[in-house]
C-alpha cells in the first residue's frame, strides 16, 4: 500500500470503531453500576446479544489465519473444532443452562463451591486465573497484534524495528480493549461483540467471493468451477492420521474439549449467564451453534482459494490469509476489513479480561472479606483487576514470540491444564449427587501432575495425539471421582438449591431445533467429504440420498413437534 492508501485505511478504520464504540455507549449508559449490571448485564441480553458475543468472543485473529493456513497446507480436517462445536451448544442450551440459571450463579467456581466446598472453587479459580492470565490473554494480544503487522506491515509504516512495532501493537489492541471491560462491564462486551459480529459475517462472506471471482479471472462461476474441480483433496474434511486433525478425534477428546469450552469455561458461559430468560439464553446458545456451522465457509474455503492461486510456494502456511487479503479485496473495503479484525481480537481480549475481573472479584476478594462486601465495592475491586491483569498482559504478551513452539502449541499445552479436569468436576458433580469434595481435589491434582508428565516429560515416549490424550484422562478422571463416591460418599446427599431470578420457561423450539442444528453438522461433514465436494466428479448419487434423508427426518421431527403443541 502506498501512504495514502494507509491513512485511507487508517481513517475508515478509526471511524467504524468509533461508531461501534458510540453505539455500545448508548446502548449501556448507567447499566454498569451493580453486581449485576457490571457482571451479569443486569441478567438482560437478549438472544441476539449472546450469539453475537459468543461469535466474537470464540472467533478471533488466530482463527482467521490459523484455520485459512490449515486448509491451504493440508485441507479442511481442522474445522472438527469448528463444527463439532454446535454439538456442545446443544448440551449448554438444553443440559447446563438451565441448571446454571436456576442456580442463578454469576461464576462457575460460585456453582462448585455450592456443589463441593470452597477448597474447591480456590483451586478451580487459581486454574482459570493461571491459565487466562499467564497464556490465553497475552495470546489473544500477541495474535492479533501479529494480524494487524501482516496484513498491513507495521514496521515499514512506522519506522519501527519488529519487536518495537509488536509491542506498540499490544499496547493499542489491549488499551481499546480495555475500556469496553473496565468501564461498560459484560453488557458493554456484549453490544460491540454483537456489532463487531455484524462486521465479522459480511467480510466472512465477502472474501471468498472476492477470492473466486479472481480465481475464476473475473468470473465467480468460473472460479468456483475450479474449485470444485481442481486439487478436491484440499476439500476434505475427513482428517488422516497425519493431517492436523484426524476425523476419529472428533468422536474422543474433541467431545470433552469443546464441552469444557461452550459449557464451563467462565469467558464463554458469562454472557449466557446473563440472559433475561432461559428462552433468551436458549435462543442465542443455539443460534452461536449454526454461526459455528458457517467458519468453515467463512475461515477455512478462502485457504483453499489461496492455495489454487499461489500453490505451495508461500514462505509458510500462516501467510496464505494475509497474502489473499491484500490481492482480493477491494482498497475502499481494507479500512472495514482492519475494523473487524480489530474487533474480533478486542472481543475476545475484553471477554478474558471482564471474566479474568469477575472471578477475582467475586470469587477471590468477596470470600475472603467474608462476603459482606457492597455491590459498589465489588465494582471497584473488578475495575482495579481488569486493570492489573490487563497491564500484565501487556508484559507477558510481545514475549510469546519467543516460544520456541510456536504460539498454537503453547496454547494447546497450556489450555489442557484445565480443561478436561473442570469439565469432569461440572458433570459429576451434576449428575450425582454423593461424590464428595475430595474426588473434585483429587481429580485436579492427578489431572495437573499427569497431564504435566504426558506434556513435557514423556512426550517422546507417549505417541497417542494429545486429543486422544484428553478422552483417556476423561475416562480416568470420571472413574476417579465415581470411586470416591463409593469408598468415601458425603454424608448427606446434595440437593440442587433453586434461585432463579429470570423466568425459567425453556423455548419451545430449542429441542427442535437443536436436532436441526446437529443435521447441519452431518450435512456440512457430508458435504465436505469423499462423498460430497472432495470428489473429483463432485457430489455424487449417494449425497443426495444422504441429505435427502436428513431434509426428510428433520420434517417429520418438527410436525411431530408442531403436533404435540
Amino acid at each position: 500500500m502506498t501512504g495514502g492508501d494507509l491513512l485511507f485505511a487508517g481513517l475508515s478504520c478509526a471511524f467504524f470503531m468509533a461508531l461501534v464504540g458510540w453505539i455500545s455507549w448508548l446502548k449501556t449508559r448507567g447499566t454498569a453500576d451493580t453486581k449485576d449490571g457490571y457482571f451479569l448485564a443486569g441478567r438482560g441480553l437478549g438472544a441476539t446479544f449472546i450469539a453475537g458475543s459468543l461469535l466474537l468472543t470464540n472467533l478471533s485473529a488466530e482463527q482467521l489465519i490459523g484455520l485459512n493456513g490449515s486448509a491451504y497446507g493440508f485441507n479442511m480436517s481442522s474445522m472438527g473444532w469448528e463444527v463439532t462445536a454446535a454439538v456442545a451448544t446443544i448440551a449448554m442450551a438444553l443440559i447446563f443452562l438451565p441448571r446454571y440459571l436456576a442456580g442463578a450463579f454469576t461464576t462457575l467456581p460460585q456453582f462448585l463451591n455450592d456443589r463441593f466446598d470452597p477448597t474447591v472453587r480456590r483451586m478451580s479459580v487459581l486454574l482459570f486465573m493461571l491459565g487466562y492470565g499467564l497464556v490465553t490473554i497475552p495470546s489473544v494480544l500477541y495474535s492479533g497484534s501479529l494480524a494487524v503487522i501482516a496484513f498491513f506491515d507495521v514496521p515499514s509504516m512506522t519506522g519501527l524495528g519488529d519487536f518495537s512495532s509488536l509491542v506498540m501493537m499490544v499496547i493499542v489492541i489491549g488499551a481499546i480493549g480495555s475500556v469496553y471491560a473496565v468501564f461498560g462491564g459484560l453488557r458493554a462486551v456484549a453490544v460491540s461483540d454483537t456489532l463487531n459480529g455484524v462486521g465479522l459475517l459480511i467480510i466472512g462472506i465477502l472474501v471468498p467471493v472476492f477470492g473466486l471471482i479472481t480465481l475464476g479471472e473475473g468470473s465467480f462461476g468460473a472460479g468456483l468451477t475450479t474449485l470444485g474441480s481442481e486439487h478436491t483433496e484440499k476439500l476434505n474434511a475427513i482428517g488422516g492420521a497425519n493431517d492436523p486433525t484426524p476425523f476419529g478425534t472428533i468422536f474422543t477428546g474433541m467431545v470433552f474439549a469443546n464441552l469444557f469450552y461452550w459449557c464451563t469455561n467462565q469467558y464463554v458461559i458469562q454472557r449466557t449467564l446473563g440472559a433475561k430468560s432461559l428462552a433468551e439464553g436458549q435462543k442465542g446458545v443455539l443460534l452461536s451453534g449454526f454461526f459455528k456451522i458457517m467458519v468453515p465457509f467463512m475461515m477455512m474455503i478462502p485457504g483453499v482459494i489461496a492455495f489454487h492461486m499461489y500453490g505451495p510456494g508461500l514462505g509458510g502456511i500462516d501467510e496464505a490469509y494475509p497474502r489473499l487479503i491484500r490481492d482480493v479485496l477491494p482498497l475502499w473495503m481494507s479500512g472495514f476489513f482492519l475494523a473487524v479484525l480489530l474487533g474480533a481480537v478486542l472481543s475476545s481480549f475484553n471477554s478474558l479480561l471482564n471474566s479474568a475481573a469477575t472471578l477475582f472479584a467475586l470469587d477471590v476478594y468477596a470470600p475472603a472479606k467474608g462476603g459482606e462486601v457492597s455491590d459498589a465495592q465489588l465494582v471497584r475491586v473488578a475495575k482495579i483487576a481488569s486493570v492489573v491483569i490487563a497491564l500484565f498482559s501487556f508484559a507477558v504478551a510481545p514475549y510469546l514470540s519467543q516460544a520456541p513452539e510456536g504460539l498454537f502449541q503453547l496454547i494447546r499445552k497450556f489450555t489442557g491444564f484445565y480443561n478436561i479436569p473442570t469439565i469432569v468436576i461440572v458433570m459429576v458433580g451434576l449428575f450425582t449427587t454423593r461424590v464428595p469434595a475430595l474426588g473434585a481435589k483429587i481429580v485436579i491434582i492427578f489431572h495437573i501432575t499427569v497431564y504435566a508428565l504426558l506434556t513435557f516429560v514423556l512426550n517422546e515416549q507417549v505417541t497417542l495425539h494429545f486429543i486422544h490424550q484428553y478422552a483417556v484422562l476423561f475416562v480416568i478422571e470420571v472413574g476417579i471421582m465415581l470411586a470416591c463416591g463409593v469408598l468415601a460418599p458425603s454424608k448427606e446427599a446434595w440437593a440442587f438449591t433453586r434461585n432463579e431470578k429470570v423466568d425459567m420457561t425453556p423455548w419451545v423450539y430449542a429441542r427442535p431445533l437443536a436436532v436441526t442444528l446437529f443435521s447441519c453438522v452431518v450435512a456440512t461433514y457430508l458435504l465436505f467429504s469423499p462423498v460430497g465436494v472432495a470428489n473429483a466428479s463432485g457430489p455424487g448419487a449417494l449425497f443426495g440420498t444422504l441429505i435427502a434423508a436428513l431434509v426428510i427426518g428433520n420434517a417429520a421431527y418438527w410436525s411431530r413437534a408442531a403436533v404435540k403443541r
